[in-house]
């Protein structure tokens, strides 16, 4: 593809830089070594920044991204997580618990993948299923009850789709969550870390403020299964993430989030420090913005939210 051959230019010319910087030999001047440093620098920085919707949905699913639980342990203390939907079983997908955040007592949720193929297969690839959102909700609930701000984190590529999961009710579970989590009297804040895939992000969602990480995407459907539907094609799905308007910059032109969180150059995948660091501001603005909110405008402002999403206007000619 055209960007992936640009990409592999800049680092091509980013390689000989720093060899002529190696080598320091006096017939190249310093200026010039800086000159050209500068240019590879300048050349970097407008890639990813103009990267499409394609390019920011593999990012998104890249291997080495910072998981659910990686922020966790660099933004929060005392993590202890609850187990259970006190219904069926346990689902490791899906990750709730108590925390604290600079010290206020906190509920985190989210979704978590695995690095290797072992772990990806004992977290179902990050795909809940029922049990995953039912212990969401308890542990929501238990926010709710007690006071405690919530965060959700979202990386998933959509709620388990297997048979299991239809026989023990996971559009019922989800229908539940969206219900449930508009009524919770406490700030919740979003933040699609990743995959925001359909129902499965959606569930956990709902919330008073959703912010994206600059390369995460949040769509109704993934790019290769809208390839699949429209042109019975998965090889189109770049052609589809292009209409689907899955990416940050999109949806804050929508209405549909509130803020992009900036990654570091490259992604956040190359340097998890600096992604937290970057997250922890806008977590730390968004609940000290909510937190002066009484519960009842809260609620009506979430409410509102939601409702204002989606409207459009139709003009006759003449």
């Amino acid at each position: 593809m055209k960007r992936d051959s640009q990409k592999d230019e800049i680092e091509k010319l980013r390689r000989e830089v720093e060899n002529l910087q190696r080598l320091a030999r006096p017939e190249i001047p310093a200026a010039d070594l800086d000159r050209l440093r500068g240019e590879v620098t300048q050349l970097r920085h407008e890639f990813f920044e103009h990267l499409g919707p394609w390019q920011r949905t593999l990012l998104a699913r890249h291997a080495q991204r910072p998981y659910m639980m990686d922020y966790v342990r660099l933004l929060f203390e005392d993590f202890h997580e609850l187990h259970g939907d006190r219904a069926y079983g346990d689902d490791a997908a899906m990750i709730a618990g108590f925390a604290k955040y600079k010290g206020r007592p906190v509920v985190l949720v989210g979704q978590q993948k695995g690095r290797d193929t072992k772990q990806r297969v004992a977290l179902n690839f990050g795909q809940a299923k029922p049990e995953g959102y039912r212990k969401a909700l308890r542990v929501m609930q238990l926010a709710g009850k007690f006071g405690r701000p919530i965060f959700t984190f979202i990386d998933t590529p959509g709620a388990y789709p297997g048979i299991d999961a239809e026989e023990r009710g996971q559009a019922e579970a989800i229908a539940r969550n969206l219900r449930e989590m508009a009524r919770i009297p406490v700030p919740i804040v979003v933040t699609i870390t990743g995959e925001g895939g359909s129902g499965g992000a959606l569930a956990i969602a709902i919330g008073d403020r959703v912010n994206m990480l600059a390369n995460s995407v949040y769509s109704v459907i993934s790019p290769e299964g809208c390839a699949s539907i429209l042109w019975r094609d998965p090889s189109k799905a770049e052609t589809a993430a292009e209409a689907l308007k899955i990416t940050a910059n999109d949806l804050n032109e929508l209405g549909i989030i509130d803020e992009i969180i900036p990654e570091p150059e490259g992604g956040a995948h190359l340097d998890h420090e600096a992604a937290a660091a970057l997250l922890d501001r806008v977590l730390d603005r968004s609940l000290r913005d909510l937190l002066v909110l009484k519960p009842l405008e809260l609620l009506e402002r979430r409410y509102m939210k939601f409702r204002r999403m989606g409207l459009f206007f139709e003009t006759t000619r003449g």
